[in-house]
């Protein structure tokens, strides 16, 4: 039993909002009324606990002259220099002090605040508010020496009545803020615990007559293509729609033609709200959100969220996020083909849903709530069950409602996250559906779906995901309340962990989404890596993760799981995710000469896109032009011609025509493979993006023709037969091996390591797992088994009259398991060409890591160009986005900086690749069947000790990676394992390379820039 304090309890572990605020009323950020941005350099001091804290700072002619000068918005723990205000500490679901609720401990950072301000010269005097957008987590206010009150709920703006408190010259405005309260326990959300006053502090007039509040109801019917507005307002009011002829009171309803509003076409319409006292201007979007038979519609069409979750994240600042990098991001969102934002876990700067209204994105809309920690006991005396704290609940909803309530983007209410079940929760439903009954409620903890009208879950695996789209998941043990969420539409308000490298199995839901109506879609955890920027002593800049600035407690690089790193460059996933979910789908049928497209835009038809086809050969450009597709509606398909392939391309012109009759010729085997590329990109500038922004695409391979028969090799290129030197080596053709048959020069080029075969690959994010899924971290399982410390044994060496066979045996120490693996070495001309065939012995039940050989080279071979999947990395589950070109790259350009170290950098589908020195010398790969390309400066070993980026550091060795097979990436840091499509099992296999040595001078294999079609 926790023992009661003696006396009352502090405000600040007091379970209730605060005190003196206002009712809480409609996000304004603009009027007529006066208003004074208080943010700024503040006076700031630091104190290490909250009990008998000196309150004399709050009173007149207090001089803190003395004190640190503080930025407002901020986070104290992220200004000044080695931590002298405090760090950063992350956790995921652990509470960073004891779970003794209300209760938080004696050492408390608390910040006190000073900033004095002069009112401008025409403030007319009268009633005013003080408002606060965001305050972390618990604060104390007084302006000129009176106390205003205290308040609680970090993400959701307060304020207070300060009319007879101003004055015009000399005002002080005194904030005490500590970085634990009891509503500390409510904001557990998964991010960097960040005290601080970190949104907008704002003084606004309130002059007679002013509006106190408003409520804007605008409601769209499809059947007659009419729009219904009313405004409530007190006082009342006039509220004029120029655009259609409307200038009616407030509390009137009326009713008109208008052009409904979402996120594929964000009609909005510019209004006034005028009261005696203020002038607002509004953008009014028209549209009605409802459940109708088990599917959520929006202007009664089923909508399909291709969304993120969103934390407010910068990598200098915290939470503290300006209105540029706001509309950056969404600005990126919409380029990647994302149409919705769960604002995980608590309501965005109310500045972010202006913006979604204005570019067209659907909005979760979620409350500033969490309890995850109680999960660690057992949900013992979890606050959302525990009546005493039913009031902050309860405020915190009606805080977010009424701020965001006129956001025609905000489709749906959420009522926080991770807080188990409780009767809390049930009284916040209750009152929002009350306040606002026209959008529906959202929360995942209880999947018994009381309180909601969307049935939500997170990480359910894709057979799962199927199961419930065909609405036959197991029952409920309650059948009123299973035929209740029987009948609801389901959303994955998490899924696709972006944690590293990945997510895989992007594909395989969205397949899920567009086949059964009730799955509508879902949200990627998540959007951003929330990374801190750092230096190491020498300048070298990294971001940092949980446990780099001592935390008792910390989960590590969990932080960093999104779809763009801490500086907003896109990763992989993003892309990748672009292209699965892009609302333009192609098939075609080659023989019949036509491709179907399919619109799977929600709202929009396609008269805003233009579309293009490119035919090539080889990846050169053969021929491009337009394509003439119809405006279809959304949902309807047309089978559009394609023109006549272009005339064949002469051999003489491309760069590398190859010979399909010679199996030593790198390029024989593609070198008249083509491909057709179909494109839609915007026809028009947008708000988003300039015209011929590519919106879709597809590829599709033309069938080739019956490969040539055999023949035996031309004269010029007559087979060598290996011999032993006179100092023992071996020499076939233009290689020289080693006694063990090991490749150890190829003509001018050197190799530090032999091809060899290679199993191991750096852990990445999903392949260590965390604690919540001890039974699928494959990393652990493949350590246990030595499949990074696998040994090679050479069992025969072996010259024939054509090739050098080697025979080896590849196992781990301590255990029976192996792979028999033969390499069979050939030369012809100037090349070297290598068979190998792997076959396991003993009971694999593991999947491999990675299949194929690696060896070390110069590194001064850093430029690289491939034909192949590109531009960017691809793993067997993460292809979507691959396409098959033509490219050229640096090796430094190739690696993709995973905030942790990790596998990555792997091109799919490459057919050759070559690696130049400056002077043009260098090594030319192809492979049969395609394979997988990875170049990197450092081992993989190095790669997998690394913690941080700064630490891999280019060394004398370039790592070449040519594999046959690899594993998938899944999102089994927190998601789903990978699909067993994907899985690499240990089963035989068998696959080649040829190796030709470049000189300088020779003609480069690909083109000079990169295809992108």
């Amino acid at each position: 039993m926790h023992q009661a304090p003696s006396g009352p309890l502090p405000y600040y572990e007091d379970p209730g909002p605060g005190t003196g605020a206002l009712p809480p009323r409609a996000w304004t950020g603009v009027s007529d009324a006066r208003r004074v941005n208080l943010g700024g350099a503040w006076r700031f001091r630091l104190l290490p606990t909250a009990d008998g804290a000196d309150e004399s700072f709050a009173r007149p002619g207090f001089d803190a002259s003395g004190w640190d000068v503080l930025p407002v918005p901020s986070h104290w723990p992220l200004q000044g220099e080695d931590g002298a205000y405090g760090r950063p500490a992350y956790t995921n679901i652990r509470y960073p002090f004891p779970v003794d609720p209300p209760r938080v401990p004696t050492d408390n950072p608390t910040g006190d605040h000073l900033r004095a301000f002069d009112l401008p010269g025409d403030w007319p005097g009268g009633a005013a508010v003080l408002r606060f957008d965001g305050v972390d987590s618990c604060a104390r206010v007084w302006l000129n020496g009176q106390e205003l009150g205290t308040f609680k709920g970090s993400r959701l703006p307060v304020e207070f009545e300060v009319g007879e408190v101003l004055r015009p010259r000399g005002n002080v405005l005194a904030v005490r803020v500590h970085q634990w309260s009891a509503g500390s326990y409510l904001e557990d959300q998964d991010m960097w615990w960040l005290p601080g006053i970190f949104r907008d502090v704002t003084l606004i007039e309130r002059p007679e007559g002013a509006v106190a509040d408003y409520f804007v109801h605008c409601e769209y019917d499809h059947l007659t293509g009419n729009g219904s507005l009313r405004v409530d307002c007190a006082p009342q009011g006039t509220v004029t729609v120029p655009e259609l002829g409307l200038d009616i009171a407030t509390g009137q309803t009326a009713v008109v033609p208008v052009e409904p509003w979402s996120a594929e076409r964000p009609r909005l319409y510019d209004a006034e709200l005028a009261t005696e006292g203020e002038r607002i201007p509004l953008r009014i979007g028209f549209r009605t959100v409802r459940v109708e038979n088990g599917v959520l519609e929006v202007n009664g069409r089923r909508v399909l969220f291709r969304g993120v979750n969103r934390h407010e994240f910068d990598p200098d600042h915290g939470r503290v996020v300006d209105l540029e990098t706001m509309r950056r991001d969404l600005v990126l969102m919409k380029r990647h083909n994302i149409n919705a934002v769960r604002t995980s876990h608590y309501p965005p700067h109310p500045a972010f849903l202006d913006l979604c209204d204005e570019l067209g994105v659907w909005v979760v809309d979620e409350c500033d709530l969490e309890t995850h920690g109680f999960e660690e006991v057992g949900w013992r005396g979890n606050p959302v069950d525990d009546d005493r704290w039913t009031p902050a609940l309860l405020d915190r909803a009606a805080r977010m409602v009424e701020r965001d309530k006129n956001h025609p983007s905000v489709v749906m209410w959420s009522l926080g996250n991770e807080c188990g079940t409780g009767r809390g929760l049930s009284a916040m439903a209750g009152w929002i559906r009350e306040r606002d009954p026209a959008r529906p409620i959202h929360y995942e903890g209880d999947w018994s779906c009381p309180d909601v009208d969307v049935y939500s879950r997170m990480y359910a695996d894709h057979a799962e995901t199927e199961l419930i789209g065909r609405r036959a998941e197991p029952p409920l043990p309650d059948a009123a309340l299973d035929r209740r969420r029987r009948a609801m539409p389901f959303v994955l308000c998490e899924y696709a962990h972006a944690m590293g490298n990945g997510p895989g199995g992007l594909t395989e839901y969205q397949q899920i989404f567009e086949t059964y109506e009730r799955c509508q879609g879902g949200f990627v955890w998540e959007w951003i890596d929330q990374g801190l920027r750092a230096r190491t002593p020498d300048g070298t800049e990294y971001f940092a993760y949980g446990g780099d600035f001592g935390e008792e407690l910390h989960d590590g690089n969990f932080v960093c799981d999104g779809l763009v790193f801490p500086d907003r460059t896109p990763s992989p996933g993003l892309l990748e995710y672009k292209k699965v979910v892009q609302p333009v789908a192609f098939t075609a049928d080659l023989a019949r000469g036509v491709v179907r497209v399919t619109n799977r835009h929600d709202v929009a038809d396609l008269s805003g896109l233009a579309f293009r086809w490119v035919y090539q050969v080889a990846g050169e450009c053969a021929g491009e032009g337009p394509l003439a597709v119809p405006a279809l509606a959304p949902g309807q398909s047309a089978e559009v011609a394609l023109p006549d392939a272009p005339a064949p391309v002469n051999p003489a012109d491309l760069v590398n025509p190859g010979d399909p009759a010679d199996p030593f010729d790198p390029f024989g085997p593609f070198g008249a493979e083509a491909c057709w590329t179909v494109r839609a990109v915007l026809a028009e500038d947008t708000a988003w993006a300039p015209a011929g922004h590519e919106v879709a695409w597809q590829q599709f391979a033309v069938p080739s023709p019956p490969a040539p028969a055999p023949q035996a090799p031309a004269a010029a290129a007559a087979p060598h037969r290996p011999h032993r030197t006179d100092d023992g080596l071996i020499r076939l053709g233009p290689g020289l091996f080693d006694t063990a048959g090991t490749l150890r020069r190829l003509d001018g080029v050197a190799l530090a390591a032999g091809p060899r075969l290679d199993v191991w690959r750096a852990p990445i994010d999903n392949d260590r797992g965390t604690q919540w899924h001890p039974d699928g971290r494959l990393e652990h399982m493949w350590r246990a088994a030595g499949f990074d410390r696998m040994q090679h044994r050479v069992d025969e060496v072996a010259l024939g009259e054509a090739e050098l066979t080697v025979s080896t045996r590849v196992a781990p120490a301590a255990s029976d398991l192996g792979l028999r693996t033969v390499y069979r070495w050939r030369a012809a001309g100037g090349a070297l060409a290598l068979d190998v065939e792997v076959v396991p012995e003993g009971p694999w039940t593991l999947p491999l890591p990675r299949l194929g050989v690696r060896l070390g080279l110069s590194p001064a071979l850093d430029a690289v160009e491939w034909y192949g999947g590109g531009p960017g990395e691809a793993y067997p589950d993460t292809r979507d986005a691959s396409r098959l070109g033509r490219y050229r790259s640096t090796v430094a350009a190739l690696q993709t900086p995973y905030v942790r170290p990790q596998e990555n950098g792997a091109r799919a589908d490459v057919r050759w690749a070559e690696l130049r020195a400056a002077d043009g010398s260098g090594l030319r790969v192809a492979g049969a069947p395609p394979f997988w390309f990875t170049a990197r400066p450092w081992s993989t070993e190095q790669l997998a000790a690394a913690e941080h980026t700064y630490e891999l550091v280019r060394g004398d060795v370039l790592w070449l990676h040519l594999d046959h097979g690899l594993q998938g990436v899944g999102s089994h840091a927190c998601g789903p394992e990978v699909l067993p499509d994907f899985r690499l099992d240990a089963v035989p296999s068998a696959f080649s390379f040829t190796f030709t040595p470049l000189r300088a001078g020779d003609p480069a294999g690909a083109a000079d820039t990169p295809e992108q079609p």
